[in-house]
């Protein structure tokens, strides 16, 4: 086995294409191709899967990927010190969360994460599906439930509270009843969240006038005056036009927990990130 295929192993890994990681190595296409043969050979097991969508890892092949990151954090930091040159961290972090999240409380640090380490590349994904660490989707993941995978290291990082918002100027719903008034909530397939069903017992009679899973359509919908809405509150009390509002109970908040593969607890990019994360956002 030699260090030049784990880097070319990599590259595939991260673009997901021949094509992709033969141009960001500078290699011809074939001679990626043929390097990641004699790789496979190497070590006796196949470590992609053919797609015709690109190339996706195997078990086999994620169970050699954060091999490969360490011995490639190791090697790019003895390159370094050979050249004399600062101890900057290098290389690739993909992220997942939800979509607000990611843009109003991730977006901030990651910011700052950049300037600090400008060598790092974080991909950040925000969407509805839940992407396994154990299959190596995405290196840290931020939940409103707990892990339980065996391989996943976790903490609660933060409790979020909620509110519930209206467009300023509009009259509040009428209290313990909210006839007539229009609700912004969740779609029915997260019906169950626990401010849905929170905002459903305090206004029985409401009715419902937009349904969405995206917190930022339904704080949009509020801001233009369409309703009421039930928002986490590092969104919505920086939202500009919406007032919070009392119904005489507090919404139920939610924790947010941030995993990571046992692999990667000593991958030193990893490792900063996180540290920065818990600084900035643990409670």
């Amino acid at each position: 086995m030699e260090w030049s295929d784990l880097r070319i192993f990599l590259a595939i890994a991260r673009e997901g294409t021949l094509g992709a990681a033969a141009r960001k190595l500078g290699q011809s296409q074939p001679t990626m191709g043929r390097r990641l043969r004699a790789l496979e050979q190497a070590v006796g097991q196949t470590l992609f899967q053919r797609t015709g969508e690109g190339f996706v890892l195997t078990d086999e092949g994620a169970a050699v990927l954060s091999h490969a990151e360490r011995i490639e954090e190791e090697a790019l930091a003895f390159e370094r010190q050979l050249a004399g040159q600062d101890r900057q961290l290098d290389g690739m972090l993909r992220l997942s969360s939800s979509d607000w999240f990611g843009v109003h409380l991730l977006t901030p640090v990651l910011a700052e994460f950049a300037t600090l380490q400008p060598r790092v590349v974080v991909e950040l994904l925000t969407d509805a599906r839940l992407y396994s660490l154990p299959r190596r989707e995405a290196d840290m993941v931020f939940r409103i439930k707990p892990f339980d995978e065996p391989e996943v290291v976790s903490r609660r990082l933060m409790h979020i509270g909620y509110g519930v918002y209206l467009k300023a100027g509009l009259a509040p719903p009428r209290a313990g009843d909210g006839t007539g008034t229009p609700l912004i909530t969740m779609d029915t397939a997260f019906g169950g969240m626990p401010d849905a069903v929170w905002l459903a017992r305090m206004l029985p009679n409401a009715h419902v006038v937009s349904r969405s899973n995206n917190r930022d359509i339904q704080a949009r919908m509020c801001a233009r005056g369409a309703g009421v809405a039930v928002l986490p509150r590092p969104l919505g009390d920086g939202l500009p036009g919406v007032e919070r509002i009392d119904l005489g109970e507090a919404p139920p908040g939610r924790d947010t927990w941030v995993g990571y593969h046992r692999d990667l607890k000593r991958l030193a990019r990893l490792r900063a990130l996180l540290d920065l994360m818990i600084e900035r956002l643990a409670n």
